[in-house]
């Protein structure tokens, strides 16, 4: 089984699609897939399970540049600026677009954020040689999760780290066929950004 657990990093790992509130608790995780699967496919899965993710009416989530711009879901602009250290020195925004990435990647540190905070936490789930059989280790993966909202909301947290110390994660940023942008969601995105851009001037960049 080891082939197709074999992703972007050397050893077996599995792939964890997670949804994750802006106070760093996950309010959705979906674990135990192959690590050489393609997140698009996880989160299309995760979207027809009958206890699968919901999107909550009127709401987004943001998601990164592997999946499709679709409704419910704002990926960035491909092949534009995205991370926040991009922008460093003084190395402002020239376009729509890259405004709107920016704007995005500030918003969406919190996913990295509460993963790390995870991985510090509790050091079992961020070893490369596990000794636990598949299931358990889909199980210590979201037990993990569990405790770590109850601790955010009832216990004492030193372990958050801060929003400078993030480190992006590295993105497969083709989707799979039949994962295709959805034409309407992409017209209303560029509109997004062409508004953010006239009223640069009104907000903090």
């Amino acid at each position: 089984m080891q082939a197709a657990f074999r992703g972007r990093k050397n050893a077996p790992t599995q792939n964890v699609l997670a949804a994750v509130s802006f106070d760093l608790k996950f309010v959705y995780v979906l674990a135990g897939w192959e690590g050489s699967t393609h997140d698009a496919t996880i989160l299309a899965d995760a979207l027809q399970r009958t206890d699968g993710l919901r999107v909550p009416p009127g709401k987004l989530y943001l998601v990164d540049a592997g999946y499709a711009c679709r409704p419910g879901f704002l990926p960035p602009y491909r092949g534009t600026r995205y991370h926040l250290k991009e922008y460093g020195n003084r190395n402002y925004p020239t376009t729509p677009k890259e405004l709107f990435n920016l704007r995005h990647s500030s918003l969406r540190v919190t996913v990295e954020r509460a993963f790390g905070c995870l991985k510090n936490r509790f050091r079992i789930i961020d070893t490369n040689k596990p000794f636990h059989p598949l299931k358990t280790q889909i199980k210590l993966v979201l037990a993990c999760c569990i405790l770590h909202n109850w601790i955010l909301s009832f216990g004492d947290d030193e372990i958050i780290p801060e929003e400078f110390s993030w480190i992006p994660n590295e993105t497969n940023t083709q989707p799979p066929p039949g994962t295709e942008d959805n034409v309407a969601w992409v017209m209303k995105r560029d509109e997004w950004a062409n508004h953010m851009w006239a009223n640069r001037g009104l907000s903090r960049i």
